[in-house]
């Protein structure tokens, strides 16, 4: 292969400087530039792993350095006349150059599938437009679906305000009527007592006269009057009368306690006293604190602190602790200790011009699954036509709503619970 028997191929320039020159200068750039393309090409693959059919490049590559080596050659064998070493290198390309062909070949149909740059990046436009406008639908659709969320509470809240409103306001009107009915009678009474102690008073005094000035009465009369045991009468006719004056304002004060609760005439901001309406309602509830079937005698105690006449609608305030307190007396129907039963109502003073009422029990408290719930409309735990889940989403909404106040509560299972309702103590104009 090393073959020196054949003429250098500068004999075929006769040497001639200027040709000589131009097969030199020209061999070796394309030289160089074969031997560059390749490491280029390689150098793109090894960067873009996104690039596909990387492996037609290396066939590209192998084929250029051969073709490289071939033009080597040429410088090489002017001077030197190794052409079977020539020669193989241009067999060798050949080689490479059909496989690289016959690959092409079968690699044409799959690279004409690929779209080309433009419709790619048209695609990728459409694409990405469409994504935009996916988007805005959904998030259109996600702040209707809240708009319907927040409209369907906001019903729920009014269907459950109505119904409660219509409830008490029936309620009012019945115990303002009874409360009026009975109030008349009662101060008839009441009114007559004090003549009443009067007249037996003076017949008392009379009958004692008489025992005194006439000592020796007939056997009639000394029989009626043992009969009768006018000494037991004489005493027990004042008792009778001081009975009848402690329950004509035992029923003063309940006629009272309905009239505060009920306060239908007190439609616009006024300052009451807390302790006053809380008082009514526990007049109202009292029966339901006695023991029952379901539950021991409840003990109330009374925490109550220095606190202002507070600005508020009186009666749907009282309507807040009638429904937090008559909760508290239906826990008591499933606890299951032996402790006693308590309500413990306080009431403070805070500093940024709030007062707080607390109203805390021991029974079974709240289980924490159902925490988030106890302010939704509707939501109750109690048999159906026990409860309509409305008492507390309508206290709620009349603390903070209807006074700018907040309704919060803390429970341990088992423990108790206590709610807590601070209220302004006055409201800006």
């Amino acid at each position: 292969m090393l073959s020196t028997i054949f003429i250098p191929h500068g004999h075929c320039y006769l040497w001639k400087t200027g040709l000589v020159s131009l097969h030199l200068i020209s061999d070796s750039l394309i030289t160089v530039a074969y031997f560059l393309i390749p490491i280029m090409l390689v150098y793109i693959v090894n960067k873009r792993e996104d690039v596909p059919f990387d492996w037609i490049f290396l066939c590209f590559g192998a084929f250029i350095v051969l073709c490289g080596f071939t033009h080597l050659a040429e410088v090489w064998t002017l001077w030197h006349p190794n052409y079977w070493v020539s020669g193989w290198l241009k067999a060798s390309t050949a080689v490479v150059s059909l496989g690289t062909a016959a690959l092409l070949f079968w690699l044409t149909p799959k690279l004409l599938a690929i779209p080309n740059v433009p419709k790619l990046s048209a695609l990728n436009v459409a694409l990405e437009k469409e994504i935009i406008e996916r988007k805005l639908i959904e998030t259109k659709l996600s702040l209707q679906t809240q708009q319907l969320e927040e409209t369907l509470l906001q019903l729920q809240r009014t269907q459950a305000q109505m119904i409660q409103t219509e409830k008490m306001s029936g309620l009012g009107q019945m115990v303002a009527g009874v409360a009026h009915e009975i109030n008349n009678p009662v101060s008839f009474v009441y009114s007559n007592l004090v003549p009443a102690r009067e007249y037996a008073q003076d017949f008392v005094e009379l009958l004692e006269l008489y025992q005194q000035e006439y000592p020796r009465s007939s056997p009639k009369i000394q029989d009626k009057i043992t009969e009768i045991d006018l000494d037991f009468i004489k005493d027990d006719f004042m008792k009778l009368l001081d009975s009848m004056e402690v329950g004509t304002e035992r029923i003063y004060k309940i006629v009272l306690s309905l009239r505060n609760f009920s306060r239908l005439d007190e439609a616009e901001f006024k300052k009451v006293d807390i302790h006053d309406g809380v008082d009514s309602t526990l007049m109202i509830l009292g029966s339901q604190l006695k023991a029952a079937s379901g539950h021991d005698e409840i003990q109330i105690i009374k925490e109550y602190g220095d606190i202002p006449l507070v600005e508020c609608y009186p009666s749907q305030l009282n309507q807040v602790f009638m429904n937090i307190i008559a909760n508290a007396i239906d826990a008591f129907e499933e606890k299951q200790d032996n402790s006693s039963n308590q309500i413990t109502i306080s009431t403070e003073k805070l500093d940024n011009n709030f007062i707080a009422i607390a109203i805390a029990d021991n029974a079974c408290g709240i289980p924490s699954e159902i925490s988030k719930k106890v302010f939704d409309p509707f939501f109750t735990t109690k048999q159906v036509g026990k409860g309509t889940g409305l008492g507390l989403s309508i206290s709620y909404e009349i603390v903070t709503d209807k006074h700018g106040g907040k309704l919060s509560f803390d429970s341990i299972p088992m423990k108790g619970t206590k709610f807590v309702i601070e209220i302004p103590i006055t409201h800006k104009k």
